[in-house]
């Protein structure tokens, strides 16, 4: 069963499948079941207008990238090279011929999708794409969130999905690495949204794909450098 299909509080439901659309994480038949959604459900649909909202913030803290001039010009070559007139002086059969109209337009747009996608596709050789997200849930536990974790900024955001911490209790964040011991990552911020930096020690550990885990601590977090109170989510960081 899918996730789009498997839609019960075990899962995190239609929040969780709404954000996780949105960043771009689903499976290709997943995403399919969602897009239709997207066109029948008025309610789902405004879930995902919601969560495009939500992470336009994040988003807004990356800078944008200029693809470099030569890749206009290869793209401008491979697409245009054989539409090139012949001679200086065109019939006007040319110019009225529909087919090579409709075949510039298809051409301009597929030039244009290129060129939006160019910076996800073919990032700078002196920035390379470094952001891992992951979907953090657990069984019987209503808490769920959603951790992007960017190593160029050396931050990991997170979004609440759902739950709440209680009364003299804090979430805590922690990564880990296989069978080690969880390293905190600190006491995750009150509120919908969060962003917390990651120290240079866990930053490689991060990169290579660990797990990150909260777990419900008194105030300030754990006395003792260890999870002392139940983890409440957990999941494993994938790249986007």
């Amino acid at each position: 069963m899918t996730l789009a299909e498997d839609n019960g509080p075990e899962r995190g439901g239609d929040d969780l499948l709404a954000a996780e659309y949105v960043l771009g994480v689903l499976a290709a038949d997943e995403r399919q079941i969602a897009s239709r959604r997207i066109d029948t459900e008025t309610a789902f649909a405004r879930l995902v207008d919601a969560w495009e909202v939500n992470f336009a913030s994040m988003a807004a803290a990356y800078a944008t990238v200029e693809p470099p001039a030569s890749v206009k010009t290869a793209i401008d070559r491979r697409l245009f090279a054989s539409s090139a007139p012949t001679s200086a002086a065109p019939s006007a059969g040319f110019w009225s011929n529909l087919a090579f109209w409709r075949g510039l337009a298809a051409a301009a747009i597929a030039a244009l999708a290129v060129y939006v996608a160019l910076p996800f596709v073919n990032p700078p050789v002196s920035r390379p794409e470094t952001r891992l997200v992951a979907s953090l849930a657990a069984d019987n536990s209503n808490v769920k969130y959603l951790a992007v974790y960017d190593a160029a900024r050396h931050e990991v955001d997170l979004s609440l999905v759902s739950g709440e911490r209680g009364t003299g209790k804090d979430f805590e964040l922690w990564m880990i690495e296989g069978k080690n011991a969880p390293v905190s990552m600190g006491v995750i911020p009150a509120g919908q949204t969060a962003r917390m930096a990651v120290t240079a020690a866990v930053q490689h550990k991060l990169a290579q794909g660990a797990v990150l885990a909260v777990s419900l601590e008194p105030t300030g977090g754990s006395p003792t450098g260890q999870p002392t109170g139940p983890v409440v989510a957990a999941g494993d960081l994938k790249g986007i």
